[in-house]
């Protein structure tokens, strides 16, 4: 489009949905000419996957990447050179402020560890861009009312990589069951994963490679022995997530929001901890059972990283509850299943692969083919809310909500199981002071928690 902006091309044109269903939306969607410059910030695993899934349904140029881990950096450097179309190497940084500062992309994705999502976002934000943060927004809540404070007031649209809301057979599944109104009264709804993900190892503590800067990497969290499991193992630590409810029950709990259109839960009670497994480095829970209590519906979470799921079917999954039968989802599937023989057949919805219309996945090195679809649209949703101005369907406000939910959770337990009552209107637990200074997590020196009313 050389005479026409794409802007101008869209204004009171139909063609718009039917641009974002081929894939097409990016191309057509800023007011000046060329393709849209992107910026990933952390490049591990899914990191590369969200930045591979944009490039293959908008017109983009990866400007510039950013990693502590020069040797992961220059690898996903060379790898994203034969993905995008003008097969260039982009720029490398190890220091995302001078990426921002330098190379000021319009869109910058967060594929960093979760102690790191609050500085980078609000410092992304504040720098212009819009982007795209994986799930949980946060390792503490009011780091998460920061970074809403900040999309807010820098008007930015922030999208949350909780794509479920976006995984075909669950929006069919939702228009259709829920909807429509086939369940009848919804009053309880569970969430789970049984997942033997949790890390059982102790290894020991070594030096540090060359190619990372360490220091750089833990950032504003505690500095631990470094022990050489970072890349993905970071998860087995509390200091730098939130545990299994954190990095699961967000997306199940999520899921279920997103289905019944539930805001804050009332309140949340959990119990769990290391039950089973007392022998690994590992500090985060093994057993856990969270309420996440709204108006006459309880959320009821469970993890077990050890013994055999309930529902072999669904060991990730959420199933929600209603007069007149039940609806499961997970990633891989969904399932209605009438109460009696008056509430029609059971119905299956199953997971939607495109591995014809994107044959790259194949053979894309530890891609959640599965989950592809889910996290294409959920990147077309979020260049459609720039272009319309609207809320993407994964809004940061729906993100903070599901990841302090989770967060609630984890101190609810760690207070022995007394419920928690957050209000987000004077972002304090109800009553209770011990609970509402742990809403803040201490930052090592150097580092400066974001606060919502001063960002």
């Amino acid at each position: 489009m050389n005479q026409l902006n794409r802007r101008e091309f869209l204004k009171g044109s139909s063609t718009l949905l039917t641009l974002a269903s081929f894939g097409l939306l990016g191309m057509d969607f800023k007011d000046q000419e060329g393709p849209l410059r992107v910026a990933l910030i952390g490049t591990g695993w899914y990191g590369k996957s969200d930045l591979f899934r944009l490039i293959q349904v908008a017109d983009v140029e990866v400007v510039a990447l950013c990693d502590v881990d020069n040797k992961q950096l220059e690898e996903a450097g060379k790898l994203v050179a034969t993905r995008q179309k003008s097969k260039k190497v982009p720029a490398l940084y190890e220091d995302y402020k001078e990426l921002l500062a330098k190379e000021k992309p319009e869109f910058v994705l967060v594929g960093t560890p979760d102690h790191w999502h609050a500085l980078i976002a609000i410092d992304a934000v504040k720098s212009g861009a819009h982007v795209y943060l994986q799930k949980p927004i946060s390792v503490d809540v009011i780091e998460g009312e920061a970074i809403l404070a900040a999309a807010r007031k820098y008007d930015r649209k922030v999208q949350i990589g909780t794509q479920r809301r976006s995984t075909p057979h669950l929006v069919q599944a939702k228009k259709e069951i829920i909807d429509s109104g086939k369940l009848g009264k919804i009053s309880h709804a569970e969430v789970c994963c049984y997942y033997h993900m949790r890390n059982r190892s102790h290894p020991d503590i070594i030096p540090v490679p060359a190619n990372l800067n360490y220091d750089m990497w833990a950032g504003p969290a505690p500095k631990l022995p470094y022990r050489g499991i970072l890349h993905r193992g970071w998860r087995a630590f509390m200091e730098y997530g939130n545990g299994i409810v954190g990095d699961m029950c967000v997306h199940m709990l999520d899921a279920v929001r997103w289905m019944l259109d539930l805001g804050w839960p009332v309140q949340v009670t959990s119990t769990g901890g290391i039950y089973v497994d007392k022998a690994s480095i590992s500090n985060i829970s093994d057993t856990q059972t969270a309420i996440f209590e709204f108006p006459e519906l309880n959320v009821v979470w469970q993890h077990r990283t050890w013994g055999n799921p309930v529902d072999r079917d669904y060991p990730w999954a959420f199933k929600i509850y209603g007069e007149n039968g039940m609806l499961a989802g997970s990633p891989m599937r969904a399932d209605f299943y009438p109460e009696g023989r008056n509430n029609g057949e059971p119905i299956h919805y199953p997971v939607v692969l495109e591995k014809e219309k994107f044959p790259e996945d194949v053979t894309e090195k530890d891609i959640e083919i599965h989950a592809a679809p889910a996290t294409r649209e959920q990147m077309k949703d979020w260049l459609q809310a720039i272009e319309q101005d609207t809320l993407p369907v994964a809004d940061v406000l729906e993100g903070h909500i599901s990841t302090a939910s989770c967060i609630l959770a984890n101190m609810s337990m760690n207070l022995g199981g007394r419920p928690l009552k957050y209000d987000p209107k004077t972002m304090t637990v109800l009553n209770d002071s011990e609970a509402t200074a742990l809403l803040r997590r201490p930052y090592r020196e150097g580092y400066i928690h974001p606060e919502p009313d001063n960002i």
